[in-house]
């Protein structure tokens, strides 16, 4: 498989889990949902932050890679977070209406790629102000990877509220393919 599909694959799987996730997290009171459960992040309000900070970061850093980019440009113009651990919304329907904002924009500018821009290195600077330079099809693995590793954490702690959102694999939305006669 090519890795632009691989990327388009991860960006739908980012959605549908996002969408899951959200939809889980909504059955909590508010108090349950800011509630420092100890997280690396603290509470599962804090954790969805941290993916929608850390999501901002880097849509902004492969916007300003290209103005080809066309799909980020909805990105272009928001702030950057000042740091990991900001709570950019204590109250989850404002974050979850960025978390789909954002989605949407993931979804958009991964199908807009082809496979040269994937082969071309991102120059950017990290939060501790480290310049780097990296093959960006290389970034965006760990882009949705960190995503699914976060998104893990608070799979767990709401499993601790006695929630479960079922299934997360990514091999559900695999299509499965006739064999051959």
């Amino acid at each position: 498989m090519l890795v632009k599909e691989s990327l388009v694959l991860m960006s739908r799987y980012n959605t549908w889990m996002n969408q899951r996730l959200y939809e889980t997290v909504q059955v909590l009171k508010p108090d349950e949902f800011v509630q420092d459960r100890k997280a690396f992040f603290g509470s599962i309000c804090g954790t969805l932050n941290h993916l929608v900070v850390a999501d901002t970061i880097w849509l902004k850093r492969f916007a300003s890679h290209s103005e080809d980019f066309t799909a980020l440009d909805a990105v272009r113009h928001v702030s950057t977070p000042s740091a990991l651990n900001q709570i950019l919304f204590a109250e989850l329907n404002a974050l979850r209406d960025y978390r789909q904002s954002l989605d949407s924009i993931i979804e958009q500018w991964v199908d807009s790629l082809v496979e040269t821009d994937l082969d071309s290195v991102l120059h950017y600077t990290n939060m501790k102000g480290v310049t780097t330079k990296k093959i960006l099809g290389q970034v965006l693995l760990h882009f949705f990877n960190h995503q699914t590793h976060h998104r893990g954490q608070v799979t767990t702690l709401l499993t601790q509220c006695g929630l479960d959102m079922g299934a997360t694999d990514l091999l559900l939305l695999i299509p499965d393919q006739a064999l051959a006669e």
